[in-house]
């Protein structure tokens, strides 16, 4: 019974509300002459890896590669 009441209140306390503040984030978008920055093309695939199949390389080299370092 409470909640169904102070929900009505909510309602009707709500309908007695102002209209929000305009936003003044910057120009209005739906404006035609507004400054925007200009955008540059960049391509889909920049910094991307080529992954191409390659020649098998040698396990060997492969390995040491990776393997840890020795100490003296």
């Amino acid at each position: 019974m409470k909640t169904m009441f102070l929900s009505a209140a909510a309602l009707a306390l709500a309908g007695c509300a102002g209209p929000l503040p305009a936003g003044r984030g910057g120009p209005d978008p739906a404006d035609p002459a507004a400054p925007a920055a200009d955008s540059r093309y960049t391509p889909v695939t920049a910094g991307t890896a080529d992954y191409r199949p390659v020649e098998p390389g040698s396990w060997r080299e492969q390995n040491e590669r990776v393997a840890p370092r020795r100490t003296p």
